[in-house]
């Protein structure tokens, strides 16, 4: 009776060894690696490729470019203020050169205009101005273009792979294997993941870059008023 029991024990460990092994194989001829994904979205893929490096080159470009405009030195504006009382006009001069930021450079043209009318100096400083939020805004229209145009190209690439998926299933021959279907569907739907994973990062992107200028603006037009302000003080 025991020899009988540990007989059916083995038999049973063997077909479950054998049902895993199984499994195994069939999970390992069923599962596709990303780079086979991508060699079968279809033409879709070269463009979606290329939308997303320049949307990383754009948003690191742009990353690096707004963290160093936004280094504006602590006590830059009292620095400039004390010199502008002492009459050190010079010196404010070099304190902007050195800063070398969108706020030091607006101020730095006020500074530049001292002994001019108010408004005139008022006029020089707000088209720096405008002219440093254009540099800071520069290939954001361009991110936002990867943000808005990935999701519909990919999707694009789906609707042609599902077209020439049913042209495949129209043209086949006798009754369709349901392999054929799911292949060309899972195929063709590869572009519209792989657009929204290009997509949806850039959007993100996008809107963190403008949060960031909208902050520097902040600071250049606290700065400008401060400025003027200083232009207006009483003189002792």
């Amino acid at each position: 009776m025991t020899s009988l029991l540990l007989q059916i024990t083995t038999t049973a460990d063997a077909d479950t060894t054998a049902a895993l092994a199984e499994g195994a194989e069939a999970a390992a001829e069923t599962s596709v690696s990303l780079l086979d994904l991508a060699m079968n979205g279809g033409w879709a893929m070269i463009p979606l490729a290329l939308l997303s490096l320049v949307g990383i080159y754009i948003f690191v470009e742009r990353y690096l470019t707004l963290k160093k405009a936004a280094q504006n030195p602590e006590g830059f504006n009292d620095r400039i203020k004390s010199m502008v009382l002492a009459g050190d006009i010079n010196g404010a001069r070099m304190l902007c050169a050195q800063t070398n930021t969108p706020v030091s450079r607006m101020i730095s043209k006020g500074v530049s205009r001292i002994g001019s009318p108010l408004k005139n100096i008022e006029t020089s400083i707000e088209n720096v101005g405008k002219i440093e939020i254009s540099k800071l805004e520069k290939n954001l229209a361009a991110l936002a273009t990867v943000a808005g145009a990935a999701p519909m190209l990919g999707f694009l690439g789906t609707v042609t792979g599902m077209i020439g998926a049913f042209i495949a299933i129209a043209q086949a021959e006798g009754s369709v294997s349901p392999k054929l279907l799911s292949s060309g569907i899972y195929e063709a739907m590869v572009t519209t993941a792989t657009g929204l994973i290009i997509g949806l990062p850039a959007y993100v992107g996008y809107n963190y870059l403008v949060s960031k200028i909208d902050s520097i603006v902040h600071a250049m037009e606290y700065s400008s008023i401060e400025f003027l302000d200083l232009l207006q003080e009483p003189q002792l």
